[in-house]
């Protein structure tokens, strides 16, 4: 009976002992914000196309 009740003991104690997760908890993300340089950076490729393509139909 002595055996029976260590037993017990000792499983119950092997359990709590391993309860928790081995991994870490998850971290939140970091959230980066750049700033951006000029305000017509988006209007000048778009602007270098259309005068090659003015020029391309301009030389035929």
């Amino acid at each position: 009976m002595k055996k029976l009740a260590l037993a017990a003991v000792l499983s119950a104690a092997a359990t709590t002992a391993f309860a928790g997760n081995i991994e870490p908890a998850p971290l939140e993300p970091v959230v980066i914000v750049e700033d951006t340089t000029s305000s017509a950076g988006g209007i000048i490729v778009p602007l270098i196309a259309a005068i090659i393509i003015a020029a391309a139909i301009a030389a035929d």
